[in-house]
């Protein structure tokens, strides 16, 4: 029973906050201290999001294929990094402070020039993800790797196995939550990072869908793509969370005992 109440608790607080958001929003675009055309009432952005759903979806399915190649072209470059940054000391001293100098340049700064070098097709748009989604991931293995249980790595090393054996049953076990934690950061941040990327260009997505209406000042579509986004953002992150819940049973496992 307490652990039921708790778990009601847990969901009627963020859907309480969510709705006092709502209710703030609503208040301030009805009294009219913020001009309509500025602030559209969560009504209008229901009614435009209802009215132009099977565009705005048009858009979402190019936005989300973007998110999605990208993102997976920088899951499998960050695991190769960080493998390599794992087994050669010299590269990680090398190549880590680069990474983390790469994350002070700001996304919509490196658009342009990616639209430059590639055009307007989608290769800058799935290369913006990429070098969006990258860091958190690759920090987040490397951490992971340099985590594992040393004493374990001692013991498989004195029973005679090799590098790929100790990897595979120490270091990547040890290395799976960090790297589901960094694989929820980049998701949420790989949709974001489609529609920037749609703004300096294209013709599909909805990057593209936002400039145009924000021309037309119809600022209740905007807020509909806003809430897309964050819809999409939000199913990706969750996807990461059952991904994370199937590949680490034990995990699962674990908390219910803390929670016994």
């Amino acid at each position: 029973m307490r652990r039921r109440s708790e778990s009601i608790r847990d969901k009627l607080l963020p859907a309480g906050a969510f709705l006092l958001i709502v209710l703030i929003w609503w208040g301030l675009s009805v009294s009219g201290v913020i001009p309509d055309y500025m602030l559209p009432s969560p009504v209008d952005v229901v009614k435009a999001f209802i009215a132009d759903f099977p565009t705005l979806m048009s858009h979402a399915w190019v936005s989300i294929e973007e998110a999605l190649v990208g993102l997976a072209i920088g899951t499998a470059l960050a695991f190769g990094l960080a493998c390599a940054m794992d087994r050669f000391l010299n590269l990680e001293k090398a190549v880590l402070p680069l990474l983390v100098a790469s994350q002070t340049i700001p996304t919509i700064a490196i658009a342009p020039l990616l639209v430059l070098w590639m055009g307007f097709g989608v290769a800058p748009k799935i290369a913006l993800v990429v070098i969006t989604t990258f860091f958190p991931i690759a920090v987040g293995l490397l951490d992971g790797f340099k985590s594992a249980d040393a004493d374990a790595v001692s013991l498989l090393r004195s029973m005679g196995a090799g590098r790929w054996q100790i990897f595979r049953h120490v270091k990547f076990a040890a290395a799976l939550p960090y790297f589901f934690s960094g694989l929820r950061i980049s998701a949420s941040y790989a949709v974001v990072a489609a529609v920037i990327s749609e703004w300096l260009g294209g013709f599909e997505g909805l990057g593209v869908y936002m400039t145009r209406v924000r021309k037309a000042y119809a600022f209740d579509k905007m807020f509909a793509v806003i809430i897309l986004v964050v819809i999409v953002s939000l199913v990706l992150m969750r996807l990461v969370t059952l991904l994370r819940a199937v590949s680490m049973p034990w995990a699962r496992k674990e908390r219910k005992e803390k929670k016994a």
